[in-house]
């Protein structure tokens, strides 16, 4: 039964600045929840502050788990998680009491056990920057980029043309975290349409859905929709009106391991390529990602999973996982 339910904020500095069409970071800044039970065990989760896309800040998060704590002490671990599902808190929130409570009651098992490749991000900023970013990380083994291009579409198109003629080696993933509108998409595509590109991740806003359709519909480029998909119900909406052609699953969107699993069961099902995505985020909700990575690796085709590589500090390990460069190994023996 649970005792007790305490946060804790912690931050991370990163290497160098991460900058999107939506913001620019310094830090990782996330909060830690612990759960104590009264049987001495602990379980912990961790959520970012994401504003930008989940609404939330660090104070709303801890806000939200004193908010929802009253109705989850003395419950069992199974029936905390159902009682916080039907709370209105924020999705980040929820996702950080959802992995600790998964995890007190649930393994996931890893039947495949070989390596897998998390993308490294490559931030907006001027082109020679960019270009600089991407050899650099390439020439360090990491040959998936995520390039985070913004509403400029005149240097979206230069610098895509720029990295993908002087790394013609690396897979390229676009994301332009919502920045574009229907014709600079349209115009983006037609100047690309001869490049080696893997994806287009989010061109417009969430809401414009409309638009998103028209845009997978003539485009030869996979696209990806992300901020338009943080539940399961959009999920299926997507895939049923054919709004997309993929799907970025973050803990952080749809609220915690046992929504994303549930999701992946669907997309599992449908046949639907997915990325298993994330925000910038602490060591212990990468580790839950990376659990699900390896488990579901038949239905996410890309993993961006890169925010360790990101920290001032690279750390060797991160749970159950070994980081060295962008390949992610399973430690068996934990």
């Amino acid at each position: 039964m649970i005792k007790s339910i305490t946060t804790q904020i912690i931050k991370i500095p990163l290497k160098t600045p991460f900058i999107t069409a939506l913001r620019r970071v310094e830090n990782v800044e996330f909060v830690r929840v612990k759960i104590d039970f009264e049987d001495a065990s602990t379980a912990f989760g961790e959520a970012p502050a994401t504003k930008a896309i989940t609404g939330e800040d660090l104070g709303d998060i801890v806000n939200a788990v004193e908010q929802v704590t009253p109705f989850l002490l003395g419950l069992n671990a199974v029936d905390a998680l159902e009682i916080l599902h039907k709370q209105d808190i924020g999705s980040s929130a929820k996702a950080a009491l959802d992995m600790a409570l998964f995890f007190n009651t649930n393994t996931l098992n890893v039947v495949d056990t070989s390596p897998i490749k998390t993308d490294i991000t490559i931030s907006l900023n001027e082109k020679a920057t960019m270009l600089y970013d991407a050899k650099e990380a390439f020439a360090k083994g990491y040959e998936i980029l995520k390039v985070k291009l913004g509403a400029d579409i005149t240097h979206a198109i230069e610098v895509t043309k720029l990295l993908t003629k002087e790394l013609p080696k690396a897979e390229v993933l676009i994301d332009a975290n919502q920045a574009w509108s229907l014709e600079g998409s349209l115009e983006y595509l037609n100047a690309v349409k001869e490049l080696k590109i893997e994806l287009i991740e989010q061109p417009v806003k969430a809401k414009d859905l409309k638009s998103l359709k028209e845009i997978t519909q003539v485009s030869a480029i996979p696209i990806l929709a992300d901020e338009a998909a943080f539940s399961l119900a959009d999920v299926k909406n997507i895939y049923e009106n054919q709004l997309a052609d993929m799907i970025n699953i973050k803990l952080m969107k749809c609220g915690g391991v046992s929504k994303a699993i549930e999701i992946l069961e669907y997309a599992r099902e449908k046949n639907i390529s997915c990325m298993l995505g994330s925000m910038l985020e602490g060591p212990l909700s990468i580790n839950a990602a990376m659990k699900l990575a390896f488990v579901y690796r038949d239905v996410i085709k890309f993993v961006d999973l890169d925010s360790p590589l990101l920290y001032a500090k690279i750390p060797k390990n991160i749970g159950n996982f070994s980081l060295k460069g962008n390949i992610i190994k399973y430690n068996i023996l934990n």
